[in-house]
């Protein structure tokens, strides 16, 4: 691997684009009532990680010739010290060849974010902060379990606008549950969709470059899944959900954003750019519990708990839990899946030369109706998802 392209030998395929890097913080003040991520509250183990951390770098330093994406994501970063956070981020660039143009994102929760954080980020060299709000109705945090409030988040953008970051994400959630104990369930769901929209407004005007709009699954064993297991809650039915894509998609359209991706938004030329590896199944690795690394046709994840990561680290051993060699057949599935998600669709000829399929001659008769329906379009050598293809965009990989 050398030069501005990172060679899957694998797949005999070059791609201009170098790899992104990945580092799994496994650590949270508190769990969200939402949240199936690997994360743990003990934060005793942060030292012991850390070194850990450092030895799995150590092990892959070799991996790219260089990255021009560094992601620290969680879990919650800022729940580490800041002190620590800087130094990390520093350490990364003494394992790996970080471009000077790289972008380097940190997830940061609002109710860290002060001026000790702020300061260590920028001397850090980050670049981009994503801040997960996921609300800015009080009832809406407290049902999610998040530890800030609505003036808490408003007030952490405005000090990350304030200390100089120029390129800000926020994660929203919407499609939340609701109690039947409120009224009648049309009536209650209909509030929920106001809520949204004022979510959505407050957020628009908080001018953000990004902003990453989720639709709520239920995981199974956290707590609101038990709560609609009980009864307690119901989920927003399938038809309201529809609604809450189209209208969110319809106002940030109009609002100067572009739909890029199924659940992300943002300013020309404000996508982010190590997300939009995932999508274009571009190579990454992937440090720390449960992380996940892509090769080019094989994939890896590591260990879901912090003490067997550590374990295995200290003895020598790399934490990978198991790893899969993706066949012909797997690699176009998944080029159709993740092309499907993203607002500029499959490109034809690329499809054509990896796999050898042509798909507007294979798939003519089902590509005909799904256009006739107003799902898929073909624009400038792309097979793309229209907004309501969007919304659908799982299924359209099974043509």
């Amino acid at each position: 691997m050398n030069g501005r392209f990172f060679q899957t030998a694998d797949m005999g395929v070059f791609l201009d684009e170098l790899p992104g890097l990945y580092i799994h913080i496994p650590f949270c003040i508190c769990k969200c009532n939402y949240c199936g991520f690997y994360s743990v509250t003990d934060r005793s183990l942060i030292p012991g990680y850390l070194k850990a951390l450092r030895r799995e770098m150590d092990f892959y330093g070799g991996w790219a010739a260089s990255f021009d994406t560094l992601y620290i994501g969680g879990g919650t970063p800022s729940a580490l010290p800041a002190a620590e956070l800087e130094k990390l981020i520093g350490d990364i660039s003494g394992f790996f060849t970080i471009s000077r143009d790289a972008e380097i994102t940190v997830e940061v929760n609002p109710a860290d974010i002060d001026a000790g954080l702020l300061t260590a980020l920028c001397r850090a060299g980050v670049n981009r902060i994503n801040i997960g709000v996921q609300s800015f109705n009080d009832d809406s945090l407290s049902l999610l379990g998040r530890r800030h409030t609505a003036l808490q988040a408003i007030i952490a953008i405005h000090r990350a606008r304030d200390a100089g970051f120029g390129n800000i994400g926020l994660d929203l959630i919407y499609g939340l549950p609701f109690s039947p104990a409120g009224g009648e369930c049309s009536r209650e769901a209909d509030r929920n969709f106001v809520k949204w929209l004022s979510t959505l407004d407050t957020a628009i005007g908080l001018n953000p470059d990004h902003l990453s709009c989720y639709q709520l699954t239920l995981e199974d064993g956290t707590p609101l899944a038990e709560q609609c297991r009980r009864g307690e809650i119901i989920l927003t039915d399938e038809s309201r959900q529809a609604d809450y894509f189209l209208k969110t998609s319809q106002i940030m359209e109009e609002s100067g954003y572009h739909h890029y991706e199924v659940s992300n938004f943002a300013r020309p030329g404000r996508e982010s750019r190590h997300n939009r590896k995932y999508w274009n199944h571009v190579p990454y690795l992937g440090l720390g519990p449960a992380a996940h690394s892509f090769s080019g046709r094989e994939r890896r994840w590591n260990r879901r708990t912090v003490n067997a990561y550590i374990g295995d680290l200290a003895s020598g051993q790399t934490p990978v839990e198991s790893t899969e060699i993706l066949s012909d057949e797997q690699l176009h599935l998944e080029t159709l899946f993740l092309g499907f998600r993203t607002r500029r669709g499959v490109c034809l000829n690329t499809f054509n030369i990896r796999y050898g399929r042509d798909l507007l001659t294979e798939k003519r008769d089902v590509l005909k109706r799904l256009s006739e329906e107003g799902l898929v379009e073909i624009c400038n050598g792309y097979l793309r998802p229209t907004r309501a293809g969007m919304a659908v965009a799982d299924s359209l990989a099974l043509i």
